[in-house]
């Protein structure tokens, strides 16, 4: 199971500089981080980062299936950002292993200790190498 993890990784990350770079040159495109859902099925996004030292993560953003979401519309400013995807039943479609909290409708959640004492639940976000670039697309299959 770690060895799928791990090449699922390199294969985000490498559509990623692809796309990244095929992106780059388009002086139309606005969204700096989207997220690309090529599952049959609708998936709700939550992204995680770090702003001022402090762990933050916010959702959610539906996506439809085989379409895509602006999630952040200015430069990226962070190296890494994390992505917890689920379905609208929802089960995780990411195997990620940073633990921080989401709710269950609309958030802004600031840290990542005691989310269920906080009134939040704790989920495991994969995280993203955007290799410091400005722009970043991830692409999510879902689950199989």
């Amino acid at each position: 199971m770690i060895e799928k993890v791990q090449v699922f990784r390199k294969f985000l990350v490498l559509l990623g500089a692809l796309l990244g770079a095929v992106f780059g040159t388009v002086d139309a495109v606005r969204a700096e981080l989207i997220v690309c859902n090529q599952s049959l099925d609708i998936l709700n996004i939550s992204l995680g980062y770090e702003e001022t030292g402090e762990f933050q993560t916010e959702g959610w953003w539906s996506v439809g299936a085989n379409r895509c979401s602006e999630v952040i519309r200015d430069p990226l400013g962070s190296r890494y950002y994390y992505i917890y995807a689920e379905d609208v039943f929802g089960q995780p479609v990411l195997a990620g292993d940073v633990s921080a909290c989401v709710d269950v409708a609309k958030f802004f959640i600031r840290g990542t200790e005691e989310c269920w004492v906080r009134g939040h639940r704790a989920v495991d976000f994969l995280e993203v190498d955007t290799q410091s670039q400005e722009r970043w697309t991830v692409f999510l299959r879902g689950s199989d």
